[in-house]
């Protein structure tokens, strides 16, 4: 799904960058009311990690691969305002550092992969928790649910685009069908992907879980007459034991290690879009890169023979780097905690509820 430059004509790439950027700015604001001193490290740790995911191709169909996109579950993990900027940050740090997405296409990219994903599977999972049971099998349901057709949705919206502005004169019914088909097939890999890491998530701190505060209802446990409620804690209680740091080590080193080694083995075959553009005709629109040229373009680092090495390297610095500037963002925009019967220094009038 990233967009190499040469896709789409001007007038579609500087509408698309607008949007985005207005998209950006909208949810720097909105971000407030959901970052803290807690859960900004929690944000910083999952553009890492949907960096790391977005290196690891899984074979789809037919010579096709796919691979995460992340916004359904970052909007999960830590909101639909603080992920859009997650994935807008991993995407500036791949088009810029790792010649992935074109610069001239940043706009279309941050408008398929944050925007669209973040919003569409932010209103799936809310649908399905508030006319479903309050249970954790809820929330896993719905976070496979709300990934799934995130995928799908940011490949429609990439048709109507193309249609709009595309620069190849392929038949818009081929295009939606072929992207449609692949992207249906990547969303059920970013589902799974999606509910595994929110179930794992909610088992060890439900708290830390955005999409699971204020849904946990009673505790039910299955006896020989039926299901009783016993009560329970609600899901922001941190979970006994268990600290924030340790949590975010043991996230960093997922990362790390899906960045650093696993990726390494991940599919070589084309992604969807790429499949699409191959098969259609549209590749030969692509426009070289800018950065392609750089130390990391290719996700390896230059002037390193041994493959395994360069691209294990090259994942860990994307992670490094992810974590450097998303951190920075988020630190940033976070809401700073006010000192017990008093007002923070950062903000001289109470906000408004």
């Amino acid at each position: 799904m990233h967009v190499p430059d040469g896709f789409f004509d001007v007038p579609v790439s500087v509408g698309a960058g607008l949007f985005a950027a207005a998209g950006v700015a909208v949810c720097l604001r909105g971000a407030r009311r959901e970052l803290d001193d807690r859960t900004a490290p929690m944000a910083g740790l999952v553009a890492a990690f949907v960096f790391a995911a977005q290196m690891l191709n899984f074979p789809v169909a037919a010579g096709t691969s796919g691979h995460l996109l992340g916004g359904a579950l970052a909007a999960i993990l830590v909101g639909p305002y603080t992920a859009v900027l997650c994935v807008a940050v991993v995407l500036l740090v791949q088009g810029f550092f790792f010649a992935d997405g074109g610069l001239t296409a940043l706009g279309v990219n941050i408008t398929l992969m944050a925007i669209v994903t973040s919003v569409v599977g932010w209103a799936v999972f809310r649908l399905v928790t508030r006319t479903g049971p309050r249970r954790r099998g809820t929330l896993v349901a719905a976070s496979f649910l709300a990934a799934l057709v995130s995928v799908p949705a940011a490949a429609l919206v990439f048709t109507v685009l193309f249609r709009l502005g595309g620069t190849a004169p392929i038949d818009l019914g081929a295009v939606a069908a072929a992207m449609g088909g692949v992207h249906v097939l990547i969303g059920l890999g970013e589902g799974l992907i999606t509910a595994l890491t929110v179930s794992s998530v909610l088992a060890v701190r439900p708290d830390l879980v955005y999409g699971a505060r204020g849904t946990a209802g009673p505790l039910v446990l299955r006896t020989a007459e039926g299901e009783v409620e016993v009560g329970g804690r609600p899901a922001e209680t941190p979970s006994a034991g268990i600290g924030l740091r340790p949590v975010l080590a043991g996230g960093a080193i997922v990362a790390v290690l899906l960045a650093g080694v696993v990726s390494f083995y991940a599919s070589s075959a084309p992604d969807g879009l790429e499949k699409v553009a191959s098969d259609k005709g549209l590749s030969a629109q692509e426009k070289p890169h800018a950065a392609e040229d750089a130390p990391l373009a290719g996700y390896s680092v230059s002037g390193l023979s041994d493959q395994r090495l360069s691209g294990g390297l090259a994942g860990l610095a994307g992670v490094a780097l992810t974590v450097a500037a998303g951190g920075g963002v988020f630190y940033a925009v976070r809401r700073r905690r006010r000192p017990t019967g008093g007002v923070s220094p950062a903000e001289p009038f109470p906000s408004a509820p």
